[in-house]
């Protein structure tokens, strides 16, 4: 039988973005349909299968999905076929499973974007990678010695 990942989703004008929680994910597949159905499927790390399927709000491009594979996670970026905000992530007006939550560390309301920032460009996925992958259990602990600089020994 297989499981759902947690899966996080925020959004720009352009693109949404789903985070993926599955450490060490083997065999990975991710597939975009242009009338807005999006499937993923992998193995996790002790073998057990992971899968699920959304119908998304909209419509999207399937060749301008792009998928990043971390350590910790995968993050997909979905385009829009058109551009402009969607009112949910899924087509279904019903509460979403309890394991697609709001992504709030990425998130960006309507009236916060800027056209001009870094998020809004196509290099954007790779920066997030990057953070997450940057990201570890120990962020904000300081190390023995930037501790002792602190301390002035």
């Amino acid at each position: 039988m297989s499981r759902q990942p947690e899966v996080l989703w925020a959004q720009r004008s352009d693109k949404v973005y789903l985070t993926i929680s599955l450490p060490d994910a083997k065999d990975i597949s991710v597939k975009c349909e242009p009338q807005g159905l999006f499937s993923f499927s992998a193995m996790g790390v002790q073998g057990e299968s992971f899968d699920f399927s959304l119908e998304l709000f909209g419509k999207i491009v399937p060749e301008g999905c792009k998928t990043n594979v971390g350590l910790r996670n995968i993050i997909c970026s979905v385009m829009k076929e058109e551009k402009g905000w969607w009112k949910r992530l899924l087509k279904s007006e019903e509460k979403p499973a309890p394991y697609i939550k709001v992504d709030w560390n990425k998130w960006c309301d309507e009236d916060d974007e800027d056209p001009n920032s870094d998020l809004a460009s196509d290099d954007d996925d790779d920066m997030y990678v990057a953070r997450e992958e940057e990201s570890s259990d120990d962020e904000g602990m300081l190390y023995l010695p930037d501790l002792e600089k602190a301390r002035g020994n």
